[in-house]
């Protein structure tokens, strides 16, 4: 559904560099990294608001470059910036808008206005910062797109829609033809719902890999220190030391093996993603170390 190849590009003093990873068909990525990451940007490299400077990015097939109108045909998007006018009503700002997409069904997004408790008529400057981004997700889902691409969306929902907000995403993948990405900080969601993680830091790709594959890749240890200093040093990614003993991430196989003292668990994206920050250890997009 989604595939970048080598993908980079220069902004100012910022460079993503040298970005490759997929997303198939019928999945959710979570896009993960801390801020400043890079995101955003490459975020706006898949929706055609900024170009590439090397590489080459397909949505269906669709190359973003050559083929523009059709990959923006199946893309839906929410992002933190507004492109939308703010003294059009809502209604009104989809219909303008609407006419840029060769599926949209003005009764489907007041459809989908009515279920998420917003006024079509209403002007959107005059909306809250939630309200603005449930605008514009009902305004992506109305125009049938294969890919949703969400940027840090639900940091500004209420926790009633949120949970709304990830049952028709849950529901938009369920016949196999439609993917999302969803970059979001808030990473205890994407536990719950995603299928791949990919991890930018500082402009780079550190991984993506499926949740699985993911999960089989490391541990969270915990214990004395000096029981975690006895594991294989090329094994750790970064050791913390804390008041009441250590932690690590460490790379983990099959054949890992631990001390039984030690407390050994499966970490959570948000572990992972700290860890590796403090760790700095390699960009490979393959693994995790």
């Amino acid at each position: 559904m989604l595939h970048l190849e080598h993908v980079s590009k220069k902004l100012g003093d910022f460079s993503l560099k040298d970005i490759s990873f997929q997303l198939p068909k019928g999945y959710i990525m979570g896009m993960i990294g801390p801020n400043g990451a890079g995101k955003t940007s490459l975020i706006y490299l898949m929706l055609g608001l900024y170009a590439m400077d090397e590489g080459k990015i397909t949505i269906d097939e669709k190359s973003v470059e050559s083929q523009e109108e059709l990959a923006k045909d199946e893309t839906g998007f929410v992002l933190s910036e507004e492109l939308f006018s703010g003294q059009l009503s809502l209604n009104a700002n989809a219909n303008l808008y609407g006419k840029y997409y060769s599926k949209y069904e003005e009764a489907l997004f007041l459809q989908y206005c009515r279920r998420f408790s917003l006024n079509p008529e209403k002007k959107l400057g005059r909306h809250s910062k939630g309200e603005k981004l449930k605008f514009q997700f009902a305004f992506a889902l109305s125009h049938h797109p294969k890919l949703l691409v969400l940027d840090e969306p639900t940091a500004n929902f209420d926790p009633k829609f949120r949970d709304s907000f990830f049952q028709i995403l849950s529901g938009f993948i369920q016949d196999g033809e439609h993917s999302v990405l969803l970059a979001t900080h808030l990473t205890e969601e994407l536990d719950r719902i995603a299928d791949y993680i990919t991890f930018l830091n500082k402009g780079r790709l550190e991984f993506s890999m499926d949740r699985e594959a993911l999960e089989n890749s490391c541990r969270l240890v915990k214990g004395e220190e000096y029981k975690i200093n006895l594991l294989p040093k090329d094994c750790i990614i970064y050791k913390e030391k804390g008041s009441y003993g250590s932690k690590a991430l460490v790379k983990h196989s099959r054949w890992s093996e631990y001390d039984r003292e030690l407390f050994v668990t499966v970490p959570a994206i948000e572990d992972i993603m700290y860890f590796k920050c403090k760790g700095e250890k390699g960009n490979a997009s393959d693994g995790i170390g």
